[in-house]
């Protein structure tokens, strides 16, 4: 969800949020701040972490200030997202960050609270450089949170038990358990959450990722996504139409395979050779040569992709019908100065190697060799 969406949410469990609204242009922006009458700060609606630091988050001290930021925020490029949308909103003077989210530890069937008294930078560089700032608290599904997992939670924020600090943040962590189980999310976030030097407990920033198998319990969330499907790249809403798994990444090596952990550990190999995947693309088991000819293509298609590594390893997925789909991709858009290496293994593989050796496609006979080779065709 975007940010202004996850804190519309926790404003309706009870939780003090800043003033804000929505804004799609930079005349928009500059109302609001006028209305807000003060410093306002303009944030970037993308649903990818990391906005302040590719410059997604602007302070501005005037309405006329605001405008001119958000005429350079509009349109600007985060992660591969465009900006759309800008969320105003007041200007905190902060006195300390805190971190607070819920997650599902799938290990122990439990949600999990994460909390730290350091707040406002990412959650593993805090269990890197500082782990024992971390609580660790975990919620049983069937007992649902109680007063004493909060009472653990807040107090290891550094708040004061009989304040009004502690009363506000205690809300704030039941209206995250209430977003996360009502909403059957996967992540309940607020970083930074905020002391602010007026003495309240805000929450700066939240995200919610919503469980998409959940949606049709949520009329209202399933409507929102479709009317906006929300911030997915030209090749990511083109993969989800097609039908096979893609997820961008920032590197410039392509990766196809078949099967979630066969594609994980082909990426693992570029990662090992000093290669960076450009991509995450499972085509699924029993993928067919059309199947095969769309997830190729858009890795030809892709500006970023450098070389590209196919490994499959055929069980009810044919060699033949994956060296058809390559030819054809090949065929259809060419391959756009892109280097392309193959490892195919399994049923008619025989075949499907004949069948790509007549394209002078390398092949290779281990998975590590193809992809040390594709990283090193990468950087040419």
């Amino acid at each position: 969800m975007y940010e202004y969406e996850a804190k519309e949410i926790l404003a309706k469990y009870g939780v003090k949020i800043p003033r804000g609204r929505l804004a799609l242009t930079p005349e928009e922006v500059r109302k609001i701040a006028e209305e807000i009458g003060k410093p306002v700060v303009l944030k970037a609606q993308v649903t990818v972490a990391g906005r302040g630091k590719a410059g997604g988050i602007k302070t501005a001290k005037t309405p006329q200030e605001a405008e001119e930021l958000a005429r350079r925020m509009f349109g600007m490029t985060i992660k591969g997202l465009v900006v759309k949308k800008l969320y105003v909103t007041e200007y905190q003077e902060v006195e300390r960050e805190m971190y607070l989210s819920l997650i599902i530890d799938r290990a122990t069937r439990r949600y999990l609270i994460l909390a730290s008294p350091v707040g406002g930078v990412d959650i593993e560089e805090i269990a890197r450089k500082e782990p024992e700032k971390i609580k660790r608290v975990y919620v049983d599904p069937f007992e649902g949170l109680r007063d004493f997992h909060i009472r653990s939670v807040v107090s290891w924020l550094g708040i004061k038990a009989g304040t009004p600090q502690w009363e506000q943040a205690s809300s704030v962590v039941k209206a995250m358990y209430r977003a996360m189980t009502e909403l059957e999310a996967e992540l309940v976030e607020s970083n930074p959450l905020a002391v602010t030097k007026s003495g309240e407990v805000v929450p700066l920033d939240a995200r919610i990722i919503v469980d998409d198998n959940s949606l049709y319990k949520h009329p209202d969330l399933e409507k929102a996504f479709e009317e906006d499907p929300r911030d997915v790249t030209e090749f990511e809403r083109y993969a989800q139409k097609i039908g096979f798994n893609y997820v961008e990444l920032d590197g410039d090596v392509g990766i196809i395979g078949n099967g979630a952990g066969l594609t994980m550990s082909t990426m693992d190999l570029v990662y090992h050779f000093g290669g960076r995947p450009a991509n995450f693309l499972d085509i699924g088991g029993g993928a067919s040569r059309d199947v095969v000819k769309e997830a190729l293509k858009v890795l030809l298609k892709h500006p970023r992709v450098k070389s590209i590594f196919i490994n499959i390893f055929g069980g009810i997925t044919r060699a033949d019908e994956v060296a058809a789909g390559i030819e054809a991709a090949l065929a259809e858009v060419g391959n756009s100065g892109k280097k392309i290496v193959v490892r195919i293994k399994g049923t008619n593989e025989e075949l499907g190697k004949q069948m790509l050796a007549k394209s002078g496609i390398p092949l290779f006979e281990s998975a590590e060799e193809a992809a040390q080779k594709a990283v090193e065709m990468a950087k040419l």
